[in-house]
């Protein structure tokens, strides 16, 4: 390995034990707002400055691929992420909301469209509806109270929600 290619493989475990402490810290982060906080650090400002445009790139590609495996093998043994409770916790919010009185929701919610002015970002917490990208046109159906995820379609953050029908 060449002298070059060791420097930046040293920076790039840098950013790898980076990433690690960041999540330890707050281990309710995205993969996006780990590769923010990361990418700003000044171990990926060195990188930046030693790397050349095409080796950044790649850098950049192997940052984001890494931080999601992480994350994944995080949350591999947290129950809460097993697909079998997910579905025993959407059926059970689902016939929550069900047997709930609808106006008293839907009034909720609209008080909240009203404090958000029609747009809603990911990371907020939202009660029921069905979110549109403002990005791709992409349609989520919210069945029970929970954090806006960023679009499926386009990673894009930034949601509409249409109205609620009694």
């Amino acid at each position: 390995m060449s002298q070059r290619s060791a420097e930046l493989l040293s920076l790039y475990q840098a950013l790898i034990s980076q990433v690690k402490l960041d999540f330890a810290d707050d281990n309710s982060m995205t993969v996006k707002e780990l590769y923010k906080v990361v990418t700003n650090s000044k171990d990926f400002l060195a990188l930046k400055q030693q790397a050349k445009t095409e080796e950044l790139a790649l850098v950049e590609q192997f940052l984001k691929r890494d931080i999601a495996d992480y994350l994944q093998e995080k949350n591999a043994s947290d129950l809460s992420h097993s697909p079998t409770v997910i579905a025993v916790e959407n059926t059970l919010w689902h016939w929550l909301s069900e047997i709930t009185d609808r106006s008293q929701v839907e009034w909720h919610e609209v008080t909240q469209d009203f404090k958000h002015n029609g747009l809603y970002q990911s990371g907020e917490i939202i009660g029921q509806g069905t979110l549109v990208c403002t990005a791709c046109g992409h349609e989520m159906r919210i069945e029970f109270p929970g954090v806006i995820p960023d679009c499926p379609e386009c990673d894009c953050g930034q949601f509409t929600r249409e109205a609620l029908t009694p």
